[in-house]
């Protein structure tokens, strides 16, 4: 059996799942082990492959399949504008009065004991408070990340690849800031890997749920994938290249350009292998 020959459900579910698993458990190999100066080079490579996988192939094949390539601009359009808002209202971005946690760890900050994540301000065990703020939030993202990995894999198997690979690179800092901010919120290691476990297992529930309702509504296609690369350039321009900004120094930048082009590649490198 090729590739090609797997039924477009199995290539969702096992997507969702293993992006998932992966981006947890990275997330909390990464936290538990000190390695959370790494955060920054992942940042990096995230930013370029959720680049490329919007300008190499979401947006082409957005393109392709839509009826009005006007509406298609005007769809990702909106779509920035619509992640914007929805990171105003806390739905993706986990805060505390006028502080925030963004999806990645600043570059700048110690990242250390109950400081990690930039907290240095007393919210130490904050009675699980942020803890069930980054529960509502991510299992919402995740969810939303489902539904696009199924989208993408109903119009075409290379597509949803590359597509689940953007999420699952951007996936990975944001689950090691998330990890961070449940053990700074009082919760124990075990408890902050399973609420982790359980929010990014609602992945695979949106992917089942999209791939039922585009069975009927397949003309909506398009403009999910419209959403998907607008949340990808949202992400990728407006959370996580400001915090790259924070190292000026030029070593730092020249690293930060190298994996932005490594991001970059290694979607072009799995077009090429899946073609």
């Amino acid at each position: 059996m090729t590739i090609s020959e797997f039924p477009v459900l199995v290539w969702i579910v096992g997507a969702c799942l293993l992006g998932a698993g992966l981006s947890v458990v990275s997330a909390a190999v990464f936290a538990l082990n000190a390695r959370v100066a790494w955060i920054p080079m992942l940042v990096s490579y995230a930013i370029g492959a959720m680049l490329g996988a919007v300008f190499l192939e979401i947006l082409p094949h957005a393109f392709n399949e839509t009826s009005s390539i006007e509406m298609m601009a005007a769809t990702v359009l909106l779509g920035i504008l619509l992640f914007f808002v929805l990171e105003k209202l806390l739905l993706w971005r986990h805060c505390h009065g006028d502080e925030c946690e963004v999806h990645a760890p600043h570059e700048h900050e110690p990242q250390h004991g109950h400081h990690a994540h930039g907290h240095s301000h007393g919210h130490q065990h904050d009675q699980g408070r942020s803890g069930m703020m980054i529960m509502v939030g991510d299992t919402f993202h995740n969810f939303v990340d489902g539904i696009l990995i199924a989208a993408a894999f109903m119009i075409d198997i290379k597509l949803g690849a590359v597509t689940a690979l953007a999420i699952i690179a951007h996936e990975i800092p944001q689950e090691v800031g998330d990890f961070l901010i449940l053990l700074h919120s009082g919760y124990s290691k075990k408890q902050a890997l399973l609420f982790n476990l359980l929010s990014s297992f609602a992945a695979v529930l949106g992917g089942l749920a999209a791939y039922f309702a585009l069975q009927v509504v397949g003309s909506w296609i398009p403009t999910i994938l419209g959403l998907a690369a607008a949340s990808m350039i949202y992400v990728a321009v407006a959370d996580l290249i400001p915090s790259l900004h924070k190292r000026t120094e030029l070593k730092a930048t020249v690293q930060q350009v190298v994996l932005i082009a490594l991001g970059i590649s290694s979607i072009w490198l799995i077009k090429l292998v899946l073609e």
